[in-house]
């Protein structure tokens, strides 16, 4: 690994507004971000990457790269889940199983977010197209994760069936913004995208800190409780995505060239949803406990890949 992108990496204020969150809920500081404006600032985040990639895109041609990634990307997120699914299933019950492995199948908007601010100090552009590749990652590992929750009980899965399921995780709200800010960023002219310029990158930073702060106390808030579950759930929500992260950094080589698009789909492979899973789960797993696939992905795995992971990843992109 290469110690100064760590080093970098950790004195990163986006980063240490995060760690700020986490003390603060520590020393039981009455530090607080008011739900609106945390929800705010939560769509605008979408709204930015959505945009900004649409633009990229537009003035992009399509390429077998962007093809493979879109490919790669939505083949992840299906196989993520299935192969995750039978090592919990041997500690968990079924419902707990199908609801984690759905959160690692799928994607972490937020890291896909601090990954791109990670990009640009480190001076490396990414394609416009890893921004659909990441809305379209969001679904199909739900749909697993339901499928396979299905099949390994007995009795009929007690909410709906799996057609309301996938409309469901297309129709979430942190989905249908990112799709479709995607969308109107390809169709924008020109001249009309420049002019929102200034919104959506010059202040995203900024957002960006203020956001990992109020992440950091949810994070600080919920892992108290997380601790009571054992080992086991902690090991898995660090050696899952080390495991993912690391095999899409290699073997992406083979498919994309570019290192900036070989590291978005290593972190997309590596993260964990705790947006649209757990919207998903409430509908068609109320069985499952939102009290621990929440924290695995939110407490333990974000921290660990915006951490230590991110410069893992390109360092391994950079030797292969």
């Amino acid at each position: 690994m290469n110690f100064d992108i760590l080093i970098a990496n950790l004195t990163n204020p986006t980063l240490l507004f995060f760690v700020l969150g986490i003390v603060a809920v520590k020393v039981k500081s009455d530090l607080e971000i008011p739900a609106p404006s945390a929800k705010f600032i939560s769509l605008y985040l979408l709204f930015a990457i959505g945009f900004k990639g649409g633009t990229e895109l537009s003035s992009s041609p399509l390429t077998m790269e962007i093809f493979w990634s879109i490919v790669a990307g939505i083949g992840l997120s299906a196989l993520v889940p299935l192969y995750t699914f039978f090592i919990l299933k041997r500690k968990l019950n079924i419902f707990d199983a199908g609801a984690i492995a759905a959160a690692y199948g799928s994607v972490s908007a937020v890291t896909f977010v601090a990954g791109s601010a990670f990009l640009d100090s480190q001076l490396i552009d990414f394609g416009g197209h890893m921004v659909a590749v990441m809305a379209l990652m969001e679904a199909p590992a739900i749909i697993v994760g339901v499928i396979l929750m299905m099949r390994h009980q007995n009795n009929k899965l007690e909410t709906g069936n799996l057609k309301t399921t996938i409309i469901h995780s297309f129709t979430n709200g942190s989905v249908l913004l990112i799709l479709g800010s995607l969308v109107i960023g390809i169709l924008a002219n020109e001249k009309q995208a420049e002019g929102i310029k200034p919104f959506t990158t010059d202040i995203f930073q900024g957002f960006l800190a203020i956001f990992l702060l109020e992440m950091g106390m949810v994070s600080g808030k919920k892992l108290s409780s997380f601790w009571n579950y054992g080992w086991f759930s902690t090991a898995f929500s660090i050696v899952i995505p080390v495991i993912n992260g690391c095999a899409v950094a290699v073997l992406s080589g083979f498919i994309i060239e570019a290192p900036g698009n070989r590291f978005m789909l290593s972190i997309l492979a590596a993260s964990a949803s705790y947006i649209a899973v757990p919207a998903a789960m409430k509908l068609s797993a109320p069985k499952a406990d939102p009290g621990l696939y929440i924290p695995m992905a939110l407490a333990i795995t974000f921290p660990f890949n915006i951490t230590l992971g991110m410069p893992l990843y390109l360092s391994l992109i950079n030797l292969t």
